[in-house]
């Protein structure tokens, strides 16, 4: 066995005998494109999302100096028509691009030579290996020989694909000899339909565009934003996650607030399974995903500004769900024309969901939420973002002091905004001025909207989170009307009743619109 040629099935021995949830059905899905035009398939994930599990996995179950019966026979992938016949039945290139990079930086070998490096360190495995086959000339030469002369042919498995784009985003002769590495291998009429009996890239990002085409062409690709067939392995199903809570112990409801994530059509929601698992592991729910090493700072996309993206992320953060066309991404982490494609990364990152139906991205759960929280303390954004937090935090503190004519007044300060809406002329736009008037307060509360409670529904409510001694908030809006009237509702329609399990300070906020007056007014009320 070597390390990068037949590198055995150690590796998906080690994920297997942990708690292992069930993936292998993935593996049919490329036993399906072997000896079809379609074999050459790019996966590309969030960090933390299981792609390096599936390529131990496919390295186990193809390759042919392992007999891999007792790891494959109980699990999913037996039960499908094409198991025996691919079992272990072909040589497996299996490549770790973050390795050859840290062994480059180590050997001080610049990174447009890594390429090369890849190329030679395969070749002296497969002469190492097979030398009565293999014999001389050049990597491609020698693989074709192998697969000529014992009729098997090469399952290639690259793992971390982009991470050589990523690390060379401004190197543009390194970026140009990995590719053509690349397309040497699977864009090659006298190497690719020879030697190639499928391959298997998995990375953050799809493949970097050459124009408006893939640079590697004959790929299919499955990105995070349109992952089809492949959407049920892209991390742990609701179903499996409610598997591991009761195994654990754990309460699912609060699993799906950490970590609930993308929304994909036909399966529902998929949850960030490293975090599950750290979760259940420590019988503890927290943000796990932040502690991994991100690609890159996620306030260093944000204060590119582009289109007034901090506008757009404040809105995010707000709650707000936001239209993103994803169709210009060049797929890099340089080449960024508008904010929706630095919106773009955000989703392939991982900081954002995608809802493919929609065309919307959100901000997915408790655990990304936190990220996003840190910018509100952060003082590296622009003036406009500053002004609408230094306003968004005296309101509050004015609310829960109880002061009327201030919250009124700081509203009024927010409406003034670039946050506000263009047409302020309904309660529904009162609404939307609310959400960024107390966006300081999701650092320490849950917003719910239109909560029903009583005998009605309340507009916001603003729950505290866990330990947190400050009180719940209600907030009831009207147009056109009275801020009174609005705290007489919520008396009446026993809005308070919604959080009757609560037990602690409960304070009642109503807020009115006039449009002939252009004033905001307020009155507060504690229970």
């Amino acid at each position: 066995m070597g390390i990068y040629l037949n590198p055995g099935n150690s590796g998906f021995q080690r994920i297997i005998s942990s708690e292992y949830v069930d993936k292998t059905g993935l593996i049919s899905l490329i036993n399906d494109s072997i000896g079809k035009i379609n074999n050459l398939t790019c996966i590309s994930r969030p960090r933390r999302f299981g792609k390096s599990f599936a390529a131990q996995m496919l390295c186990a179950y193809y390759d042919c100096s392992c007999d891999s019966h007792e790891l494959f026979d109980d699990k999913d992938i037996a039960k499908t028509d094409g198991y025996l016949k691919h079992l272990n039945q072909y040589y497996v290139i299996n490549l770790d691009i973050t390795g050859f990079i840290s062994a480059a930086q180590r050997e001080g070998i610049l990174l447009k030579d890594v390429p090369t490096m890849i190329s030679d360190r395969i070749l002296a495995e497969v002469r190492e290996m097979y030398p009565e086959i293999a014999g001389e000339g050049d990597l491609t030469e020698s693989l074709v020989r192998c697969a000529e002369k014992t009729g098997k042919k090469f399952v290639f498995i690259i793992d971390e694909w982009d991470a050589l784009i990523r690390e060379a985003k401004s190197e543009a002769e390194t970026q140009k000899r990995y590719l053509n590495l690349l397309r040497e291998w699977f864009k090659n009429n006298s190497f690719t339909p020879k030697v190639v009996a499928a391959a298997y890239m998995t990375g953050i990002l799809p493949i970097k565009k050459d124009g408006s085409q893939s640079a590697i062409s004959d790929f299919t690709e499955y990105p995070i934003l349109d992952p089809a067939e492949f959407a049920r392995y892209t991390g742990f199903t609701e179903e499996e996650v409610h598997a591991i809570c009761d195994k654990h112990g754990l309460d699912f409801e609060e699993a799906k607030n950490w970590y609930d994530g993308y929304d994909l059509p036909e399966i529902g929601a998929i949850y960030n399974p490293y975090s599950v698992m750290m979760a259940a592991q420590k019988k503890k729910f927290s943000s796990y995903w932040k502690k991994t090493s991100a690609a890159e700072s996620l306030m260093t996309y944000i204060n590119m500004d582009f289109e007034g993206l901090q506008e757009v992320i404040s809105r995010l953060i707000a709650g707000e769900e936001i239209e993103v066309d994803t169709d210009g991404f060049e797929n890099d982490f340089e080449t960024f024309r508008s904010r929706d494609d630095v919106l773009t990364l955000l989703i392939h990152l991982g900081y954002l969901a995608w809802n493919e139906e929609e065309g919307c991205a959100r901000i997915p759960n408790e655990e990304i939420r936190t990220e996003f929280r840190k910018i509100l303390k952060d003082r590296n954004v622009n003036q406009g973002w500053l002004k609408l937090l230094s306003h968004s935090q005296k309101l509050l503190a004015d609310t829960l002091a109880g002061n009327s004519a201030d919250v009124a007044k700081a509203i009024d300060a927010v409406r003034q905004t670039q946050y506000a809406p263009t047409f302020y002329n309904d309660e529904q736009a009162l609404r939307y001025v609310i959400k960024f008037a107390y966006i300081v307060a999701i650092d320490q509360y849950l917003k719910v909207e239109e909560l029903p409670s009583g005998k009605g529904i309340a507009d916001v409510v603003y729950l505290p989170k866990k330990k947190s001694l400050l009180p719940a908030l209600i907030v009831e809006l009207k147009w056109d009307k009275t801020a009174g009237g609005a705290l007489e509702q919520m008396k009446d329609r026993n809005y308070p009743a919604i959080l009757r399990d609560y037990g602690g300070e409960i304070v009642m906020i109503g807020i009115n619109y006039d449009s002939k007056t252009k004033q905001h007014t307020c009155q507060i009320e504690n229970i």
